[in-house]
């Protein structure tokens, strides 16, 4: 096992760990939930630089990686209902929306391609950072503000970019980081994936 998968089983791992402390702990795990959520998010971070770096960046990790992701941000979003279900419930429609748009994205990558979605669309990396203040001040401070309802708002727009990117993509691939990139490839041009990346 090189490092970059050992940070990706290390984020796996993570969720259900993230979900027995929410359950068993109550309020008071909160503190070990943030710390948990912001090591994940430092080993997402510090994966791909560390694959790239040494050439172990394939498109099986790839996909590990962004399967990885869904399941560390699900058990963090489970967590933070469980333990706060007041401040959630009244938005439980958008929450609803946005996890219906995840599963149509699926639904479509598995009917056109026959394999998961893997997209690590710039959208996604932006909703991704949006949980985390969404997350931090729901878990931290018992409260949803501001950054929930920018993450609500990202996480339908990323979702929507996803399902173009996959209806648009003429082949499977990964790391699309829009869907005009996608719109891009299906008209025969090319991109530099490796300058996205590294960007």
């Amino acid at each position: 096992m090189n490092i970059p998968q050992a940070l990706i089983l290390f984020r796996f791992l993570s969720a259900p760990c993230i979900l027995y402390m929410a359950v068993g702990w109550g309020e008071t795990a909160s503190p070990y939930i943030l710390l948990a959520m912001y090591l994940g998010l430092i080993s997402d971070i510090l994966d791909g630089i560390i694959a790239r770096k040494f050439q172990q960046s394939t498109t099986s990790l790839r996909r590990l990686d962004s399967q990885t992701d869904m399941v560390f941000w699900l058990s963090i979003g489970i967590a933070s209902w469980h333990l706060h279900p007041e401040i959630l419930a009244p938005h439980s429609w958008a929450i609803a929306l946005i996890l219906s748009m995840e599963l149509s994205v699926y639904v479509v990558s598995f009917l056109k391609f026959g394999k998961e979605t893997c997209t690590h669309a710039f959208l996604s990396k932006l909703w991704g950072l949006s949980l985390l203040a969404a997350f931090t001040s729901l878990i931290g401070f018992g409260q949803a503000g501001i950054p929930f309802y920018v993450a609500l708002w990202l996480g339908i727009l990323s979702h929507a970019d996803r399902i173009c990117i996959t209806l648009l993509l003429p082949q499977w691939t990964h790391d699309i980081p829009s869907a005009y990139h996608a719109y891009l490839l299906r008209k025969g041009h090319r991109f530099s994936k490796n300058k996205y990346l590294n960007s």
